[in-house]
């Protein structure tokens, strides 16, 4: 049978029921959609963590008190009730340890802040001038705290544009202007350039103070929340994790690494979890989803046999005047084939037009690959060829004297 006469078939016979044809391939295009849909959420997801992972810094370590470790670090930076780091441990891995570019400590806590009439509960972090070279803050307006700031305890603050927009109006001009917290006074000297939220923070709502300031007049305490210490390469990271191991253990009178009281994660971990995280949900999506092209193949299966037995009168006419068992088996075959093409096709569409709804309305990042798209075409494929085969052979294996005396 040539290709044009087999197309041309095929095509009639899809067509002659309308309707059904339109609901079988309805099975495909949901499964395939939602697939695509999972997919692109899933891969979104992981590039946006992965994204805000980056914006906490490069080639960075997180030193924290405690026993602390993966992904929370990211979303919390270690800041629990364990008190086991002071200024001292981060003055020294400075000092005494190769391949570390900068290092900045800092005292956090959530205080509530006024100003003008209006008041907001944030994010307080006392720390050093390095802040910004560590964890790629940048200054929008004004300046960041200073070593002088630092030495005098000044009572100075730098904001982050979100608590800006909440204490004074958005986009107001702040340098100047006063701001209580803990009922003590700071002067905004600067305002910081929006990084958008960070796992469970977000570091636009945030102040920064002199770390010194933040140990005297709101912790009342010499230790501080978490070290951050950024290495001179990524190829170091691990190296320089060791070596702040080893010297806080000796500062700590620490035997054993196993009874630290302090932790350290590198970013490379961090990313290497969350993508593990991201990664199992992305599996388990399209695990679910592909629950409906299941479905689909069924309904695909169920349409060819009952083809089969509304045309038992036709193959055997077909037998009778010299078709071969490849030629009946290839034309059902490619049946099934056009249809799930035919639906794969839809269902890509409909899982763009479902990804870009979510992006637009819901707000959570979605990323459509081209291995995605190849992928839903292959298993279109797959399933017009494995749920079609069995009728394709039984149309096929027909008794042409029998299936010409079918009523």
């Amino acid at each position: 049978m040539k290709i044009a006469d087999l197309l041309f078939e095929t095509y009639s016979a899809v067509t002659v029921n309308k309707a059904r044809s339109a609901l079988t391939i309805l099975g495909i295009v949901i499964g395939i959609g939602s697939v695509i849909a999972m997919v692109a959420i899933g891969q979104g997801a992981q590039n946006s963590i992965q994204s805000s992972i980056e914006t906490i810094g490069s080639n960075l370590i997180i030193v924290s008190p405690g026993t602390q470790s993966g992904v929370g670090m990211m979303v919390s930076g270690g800041r629990g009730s364990a008190k086991s780091l002071t200024m001292d441990d981060s003055t020294a891995i400075y000092d005494e340890l190769t391949g570390v570019l900068a290092v900045a400590p800092d005292i956090s806590s959530r205080y509530q802040v006024t100003a003008k009439g209006t008041n907001t509960n944030t994010s307080v972090i006392g720390t050093t001038q390095d802040y910004t070279t560590v964890r790629n803050v940048e200054i929008e307006e004004g300046n960041f705290i200073t070593e002088q700031n630092i030495k005098s305890m000044d009572k100075v603050a730098v904001i982050g544009p979100t608590t800006r927009d909440d204490l004074f109006g958005e986009d107001a001009s702040v340098v100047g202007s006063t701001i209580r917290i803990n009922s003590i006074n700071f002067k905004i000297i600067g305002v910081t350039v929006s990084k958008g939220s960070s796992g469970m923070s977000n570091s636009d709502d945030v102040i920064y103070i002199p770390i010194t300031t933040a140990s005297k007049y709101l912790s009342g305490s010499e230790y501080v929340s978490s070290i951050y210490v950024q290495a001179t390469d990524s190829t170091l990271l691990a190296d320089v994790q060791q070596q702040i191991t080893d010297l806080l253990l000796v500062r700590h009178n620490i035997a054993s690494a196993d009874s630290a009281d302090f932790s350290t994660t590198n970013q490379a971990d961090i990313v290497a979890t969350a993508s593990s995280v991201t990664g199992t949900f992305t599996v388990l999506l399209s695990a679910i989803a592909s629950i409906s092209l299941l479905v689909g193949g069924i309904g695909i299966m169920n349409m060819m046999l009952t083809t089969v037995t509304e045309r038992t009168r036709e193959i055997g006419l077909r037998k009778a005047i010299g078709a071969k068992k490849k030629d009946i088996s290839m034309q059902f075959l490619t049946e099934s084939v056009m249809l799930t093409f035919i639906g794969g096709a839809i269902g890509i569409i409909l899982g763009w037009l479902i990804s870009l709804g979510v992006t637009q309305f819901a707000g959570i990042t979605t990323s459509i690959s081209m291995y995605s798209v190849i992928l839903a075409f292959g298993v279109s494929a797959g399933i017009g060829i494995v749920f079609g085969y069995y009728p394709a052979r039984r149309a096929a294996g027909l008794n042409p004297i029998e299936a010409l005396r079918y009523e």
